[in-house]
């Protein structure tokens, strides 16, 4: 099932650029695969099927967006080559993963060839626009840390060749590169600064229950009140929500009050003798109230994510491209195991609030499930089965 909710301009391209496909080759478990991404897409198969390198190989592409160094994204990289994959006359292997960006500029294929063996380097870099190749990377001399590279922007001088770093993403260091005064170079401007804005702007979360039992130390500086990838700092951020915005704050309490047992009346914190904030549930007129840290496995898990697919790129640790206009920015949000320890009842109502807000174009949601019946059965959802 497909569902699509994205505003368009007048040319029926979408305004806000947005990862359309994800392709993974001889990556982990993948051999060739070509992933469809809606605002809604739950990735379901067995274990061992790939759901989680789905995950990784789109979280790759987003850190590489924003600058990182292939060291720091690829910790393993011979683990992220099938183990069952020979290795050529000169020893090398390695994998191929690539996105399709739609926007402003049209769909805008990015495709990266990494080797991972015997040393982590990219050995080929291709951007593409309806066919006509914008940017092209080759290794020409193993002995030197630089890839040649290509760029096609017409004019007086119809190809520029420079050497890049083979440890970084050559679209991401184009803008830095090309001048934009010819037509040619102001389409490879727009189509390398569509893929940027778009990988720049993915929060992958995983809430880690044990961390976020603990009360928390409000952070300073810039940092402060924005959540975290593994939403330890729940209360520190609810305490930010609370007084920021009253109407989400209120849908989270509703559906703190559908995934919570016992009676919610409303999700509060307590700041206490130290200084530290607790998140708190209210539970009526009693003025009884139970500290998050007393809650189940699956009841936090709930609530955190629930509070992501609530909030956006202000409120979550997401490093967007600060000179684009949030209203330009689509949040792309990744979450592993999205029914990790959650029951039936609590996975339906999380998966209806990801329907929800993935239809007004609030955030697109990317996610891994382990019951395929319970994802096939979501409204609008774009639903992958992997197969081991």
């Amino acid at each position: 099932m497909t569902t699509t909710n994205t505003n368009s301009d007048r040319t029926g391209r979408p305004d806000r650029p947005t990862v359309t496909e994800l392709r993974l080759s001889s990556f982990r478990a993948h051999r060739g695969a070509a992933i469809a991404l809606g605002p809604l897409t739950l990735v379901t198969g067995p274990s061992g099927s790939g759901k989680t390198s789905v995950l990784e190989a789109f979280e790759a592409l987003a850190r590489l967006g924003s600058g990182a160094t292939l060291g720091s994204v690829f910790r393993d990289p011979a683990g992220c080559v099938p183990e069952r994959a020979d290795a050529d006359a000169q020893g090398r292997r390695g994998f191929r993963i690539g996105c399709t960006v739609d926007g402003p500029a049209g769909p805008v294929r990015l495709d990266l060839a990494i080797q991972a063996e015997p040393e982590l380097r990219v050995v080929g870099e291709r951007l593409t626009s309806e066919g006509q190749t914008l940017l092209s990377t080759a290794l020409r001399d193993p002995s030197r840390s630089t890839v040649q590279a290509a760029w096609h922007t017409a004019g007086a001088v119809p190809v520029t060749r420079a050497p890049l770093p083979d440890d970084r993403l050559g679209t991401a260091l184009l803008p830095l590169r090309v001048a934009g005064k010819t037509e040619g170079q102001l389409r490879v401007l727009a189509a390398a600064e569509q893929v940027v804005v778009a990988l720049r702007s993915v929060f992958a979360c995983d809430p880690q229950p044990q961390r976020m039992r603990e009360p928390v130390v409000p952070a300073q500086g810039s940092g402060a009140g924005r959540l975290r990838r593994g939403c330890d700092n729940l209360a520190e951020v609810l305490f930010r929500t609370r007084t920021e915005c009253g109407i989400r704050h209120g849908r989270l309490v509703t559906a703190a009050r559908a995934g919570c047992a016992g009676p919610v009346t409303g999700l509060t914190t307590e700041q206490l003798a130290d200084g530290t904030l607790r998140a708190v549930l209210a539970r009526g007129a009693t003025r009884h109230a139970t500290p998050v840290g007393r809650l189940g496995e699956g009841e936090l898990r709930y609530l955190a994510l629930a509070l992501v697919l609530l909030t956006g790129p202000g409120v979550l640790a997401v490093d967007t491209v600060a000179e684009v206009p949030p209203a330009m920015q689509t949040l792309a949000v990744l979450a592993d195991g999205l029914d990790r320890a959650l029951d039936p009842r609590q996975s339906r109502e999380l998966i209806a609030l990801a329907a929800e807000m993935c239809a007004r174009g609030h955030i697109r949601l990317l996610a891994a499930v382990g019951d395929g019946a319970g994802a096939r059965e979501a409204h609008g959802a774009t639903v992958v089965d992997l197969e081991p």
